[in-house]
């Protein structure tokens, strides 16, 4: 079974919508506004394109990221993994040319059927709604989280507020950087 990893930047009040300045969010771009770059603080990024085999992406990030990823340097590692794009409303037709092979799934389902084919770990960036139906569903394995100093009060959050078991996690990576930013790498106990 393929292990399925979470990556997100999240506020300290569990905010995850538009971190990287994406247009119509109330609090776009707090990843940088008032925090200062350390780039050690980004290492898991770049750690991230080396494990994972596979992307995958709900509707409203593919649209974010598709036009840009795919010619920035940063994410190359990226452009030649298989992508997937979980969507009820994408055809064929919006997809883009130019970031290689890309799949649209129908539903969590269809991901849970995907998780147990063959090959490495598949990661999710961005995707909030996407990111809560899957932990929800319990096919989520493990999260890498960026936590920011921030409280941003609104806006869309890694978790749902569902009512539904605890979930034990395991931290099994920490560090604290000099801009406050902590990275959390826990592990879904099963």
């Amino acid at each position: 079974m393929r292990t399925l990893i979470s990556s997100a930047f999240v506020s300290l009040d569990g905010v995850v919508e538009g971190p990287g300045g994406e247009p119509g969010y109330r609090n776009s771009g707090w990843t940088f506004k008032d925090i200062e770059f350390v780039p050690e603080a980004y290492e898991i990024k770049g750690r991230e394109q080396d494990e994972a085999t596979a992307m995958l992406l709900g509707r409203v990030s593919y649209a974010a990221f598709s036009p840009v990823w795919p010619d920035m340097e940063d994410f190359a590692g990226y452009k030649v993994m298989p992508k997937y794009v979980v969507s009820t409303t994408l055809s064929d037709a919006d997809l883009v040319s130019n970031w290689g092979e890309t799949t649209i799934l129908r539903s969590v389902d269809e991901v849970a059927a995907l998780k147990e084919t063959e090959g490495g770990p598949i990661i999710i960036h961005g995707s909030a709604s996407l990111n809560r139906s899957l932990s929800d569903a319990g096919l989520i394995d493990r999260y890498h989280l960026l936590v920011f100093p921030l409280l941003l009060g609104a806006g869309k959050r890694l978790f749902s507020d569902t009512d539904k078991d605890a979930q034990k996690l395991k931290l099994v990576e920490f560090e604290t950087y000099s801009n406050g930013v902590q990275k959390q790498v826990f592990d879904v106990v099963r």
